[in-house]
Formats: structure tokens, C-alpha cells, sequence
């Protein structure tokens, strides 16, 4: 059965709501004016392919990675371990946390309303690989700012010591970080779905995988920054990208297994 087409009031609510956290996220310095721009085209396609309550994630994720960006920011900045000049990020990192839940929105989208394909992705499940995506995004964003402030690193293919900032380079507080990272993005999603609309729940699993596969992501975004990274066969962004869509199909299987 084909979905409805999202009405114009859902069109014209979600495009106010994107613009208005596009300037904030501009004003507080969280994206430059790239990233606000990238952030508000990713948060509208979202919002109309996906579903509304997506876009109140995305808000948790951006809320949280800020906290996390802020956190003793003065001494990364003195360590030169911060991202811009105040933390903020450009269309780089939108892009590359963001593609893989605009991907997911815009298939999903297609399999509600193209009778041509079927319901080859139905909206649990698509949501379900959603949070996924932005439990490992939310749980490397929390390694990486957190994580550094700890001496104490080492190397996660050899457990060899290594200087802060090194690629492949994990912590005990950054991996406590990512845990709670990775846990919290699907525990507030949970209940997001649970009180809002339990249409979007694939089970307790919208809870328990997205956790365990958003702390899998950023293992393997640790993995990819030892080898490929280091080797320069791939950059920090490209990273982000690849871990997130790697931790989301896992998530997948899990779930249909």
C-alpha cells in the first residue's frame, strides 16, 4: 500500500523548524555557515522523507555532541585538539555524519510511496536503522571530545601506548564515554518512540541494538584510524562515514536475524 505524500503543512512546519536550528546552531558557533547551511537541507529531508520525530533526535544529537564539543574546551583549544576556532563544525562533518540518516530517510521515503518497488523497508525498521546511525555517530563525537582529556592511550590494533590524538588511538574514559554515548541516543529515542509513536518501535531491540552497535561503530571507526587512516588511504570524515554505515548494517542484521 503507498503512504500519502507529506502534507503542505508538514512540508512548511518541518522547513520553519530546520531554518530556525540552522541560524542557532550558527549563532552558538556549533556549525559555521556551511555547516548550518548543510545541517538545514540534511534536516529537511529528513523531516519530510522520514519522519518528524527524526528530526527531534537529530536535535538530542546535536544538543549532546555540543556538551560534548564544550567540555574543558579551553584546554583542548590550548592542546590545539579542538575542532575550528570555537568548536564548530563545517559541511565536512555534516556530511559525514549525516549521509548515512538522509540515505536512510530518502529510502525509506521511496518504499513508502512508490508502488512500483513495494514496502521493501517498512517505517520500524527504517527507523530502528536511524538510531542506529546516530548511536554511532553520537558515540564517536563523545570518544573523540572526551576521551582526549585522558593521558592514558593506547593503540586499538596493538594496545601499544600512543600520544592523545593519535588515529586508532582509544582511552578507558573514551571508551566509558562512547558506551554512555551510544546508550543514551537509544535510550532517549526509545522514549521518544514509546510516548510519541510506537509505530516507529521495532521492539525492546530499538533499544538494546542501536546501543551495542553505536559503541560497535566507533570500535570501528578506531580500527579504520589505525590502519587505512594512518596509511592516508582515507581521512577523518571518510571515516566517520564509513563506521556509521558499517555499525548501522550490523544493526540491520542483528535485527532481521
Amino acid at each position: 500500500m503507498v503512504s500519502p505524500l507529506p502534507d503542505l503543512v508538514t512540508i512548511v512546519g518541518v522547513t520553519v523548524f530546520c531554518f530556525a536550528m540552522a541560524v542557532a546552531t550558527y549563532v552558538r558557533r556549533i556549525f559555521d555557515f556551511s555547516g548550518s547551511a548543510s545541517a538545514f537541507v540534511v534536516g529537511v529531508v529528513i523531516g519530510v522523507c522520514g519522519h518528524v520525530l527524526w528530526l527531534l533526535l537529530l536535535l538530542l544529537f546535536l544538543i549532546t555532541s555540543f556538551g560534548a564539543t564544550k567540555f574543558r574546551f579551553e584546554w583542548k583549544a590550548r592542546q590545539g585538539f579542538q575542532e575550528g576556532v570555537k568548536g564548530e563544525r563545517t559541511w565536512r562533518n555534516v556530511a559525514a555524519n549525516g549521509a548515512i540518516p538522509t540515505l536512510i530517510a530518502v529510502v525509506s521515503f521511496l518504499s513508502d510511496h512508490s508502488g512500483r518497488f513495494g514496502d521493501f523497508l517498512p517505517e520500524d525498521i527504517a527507523s530502528f536503522m536511524f538510531v542506529s546511525a546516530i548511536a554511532v555517530a553520537a558515540s564517536d563525537t563523545a570518544a573523540s571530545e572526551i576521551g582526549i582529556i585522558d593521558p592514558r592511550v593506547y593503540m586499538i590494533t596493538t594496545f601499544e601506548r600512543v600520544p592523545r590524538g593519535t588515529d586508532g588511538g582509544i582511552s578507558l574514559t573514551g571508551q566509558f564515554a562512547a558506551f554512555v554515548a551510544a546508550g543514551f541516543a537509544s535510550a532517549m529515542s526509545y522514549v521518544v518512540f514509546a510516548g510519541l509513536d510506537e509505530s516507529l518501535l521495532a521492539g525492546p531491540k530499538t533499544l538494546f541494538i542501536p546501543m551495542l552497535c553505536g559503541f560497535l561503530g566507533c570500535q570501528i571507526d578506531s580500527v579504520i584510524g589505525a590502519t587505512l587512516e594512518r596509511a592516508k588511504r582515507i581521512g577523518k570524515l571518510g571515516n566517520n562515514f564509513v563506521s556509521i554505515g558499517l555499525g548501522t548494517l550490523v544493526a540491520l542484521a542483528l535485527a532481521l536475524v
